[in-house]
């Protein structure tokens, strides 16, 4: 995994070195909106949420950096304890009110599936308030993240991989549309770096806790380990992988066991967030129709 030492490198790097091509005037300010889909469990927020907010204060110190959560259902759970998290709109809202001009808006989804869509369109409705806003990509964007993030977690559970006797099994959230897809891809990459007891599941996508039992069975391995492909290990992980994905696999006579930890626990994935917020102030993710106005504007078509 010679790659990953080299990604974690630049990454690292990226903390401490960046730039912007936002046109700020003297009157003009900048921040960075960090949206998660969030969670109600406390110990999993520290270790991810918190962690990613706190190394981007860190990486980036002439922005100033807010949170913003898209769980209605946490947000209203939070708020019966006493602890108050807004949505990104309500949250560009007071932004504008305070009187920032251009904003970088970074979600800490894993895929660009449906909360990614949701997110930009909030974000083109708030942007009559700002002079300029961007949206940072997912973890998972390009066939690079997912060599990386393939990488990140063969080298994260080593141990698991090298035995015969083990499936590890890495769970997603899933959603529904072409964006899914990415699962597999992982799947596919995992095993063609020579994991073949490395398997990607959803818990509301594909593959499926059924397509992954049945290859569970056709490869006859007898014990298995569960590992949360989210960036929180709150409720699904906690709920879905713990106890009903373990019960259902114990009930078929496998021994299972869970790593509950979120992706956001990590390190190297943290920093690839980091990175995508560098690269969104550099203005080096454009989206596709941008991509492909581009491209016809250089062939001068």
């Amino acid at each position: 995994m010679n790659r990953l030492l080299t990604l974690a490198v630049s990454f690292m790097i990226s903390l401490t070195l960046y730039s912007h091509n936002f046109n700020l005037g003297k009157s003009d300010k900048a921040a960075i909106l960090m949206v998660h889909f969030g969670t109600t469990f406390d110990d999993t927020r520290k270790l991810t949420i918190d962690a990613l907010n706190e190394e981007v204060r860190s990486a980036f110190p002439d922005f100033a950096v807010y949170e913003a959560f898209t769980s209605r259902i946490v947000i209203k759970r939070l708020a019966a304890r006493g602890v108050e998290k807004i949505t990104p709109r309500e949250a560009l809202l007071r932004l504008a009110a305070d009187g920032y001009t251009h904003v970088v808006v970074q979600s800490s989804n894993i895929i660009d599936g449906v909360e990614m869509s949701v997110l930009r369109r909030e974000v083109e409705q708030m942007k009559p308030f700002f002079k300029e806003i961007r949206v940072g990509t997912p973890l998972l964007y390009s066939v690079d993240d997912c060599i990386a993030v393939a990488d990140i977690m063969a080298s994260r559970h080593a141990d698991a991989l090298r035995s015969s006797k083990v499936a590890l099994v890495l769970v997603g959230h899933g959603t529904e549309g072409p964006a899914t897809a990415i699962y597999s891809q992982i799947d596919y990459m995992l095993t063609s770096a020579g994991y073949p007891n490395a398997h990607v599941a959803t818990v509301e996508g594909y593959p499926t806790y059924d397509t992954t039992l049945a290859r569970l069975k056709s490869l006859k391995t007898r014990e298995v380990t569960l590992v949360p492909f989210m960036f929180v290990a709150g409720d699904h992980a906690r709920n879905d992988i713990d106890v009903e994905w373990r019960e259902n696999l114990e009930k078929e006579g496998f021994k299972v066991s869970t790593v509950i930890e979120g992706l956001g626990s990590i390190q190297a994935i943290r920093a690839m967030f980091v990175e995508r917020i560098k690269a969104a102030l550099e203005g080096r993710h454009p989206d596709a129709v941008e991509q492909k106005s581009r491209a016809i504007s250089n062939a001068g078509l």
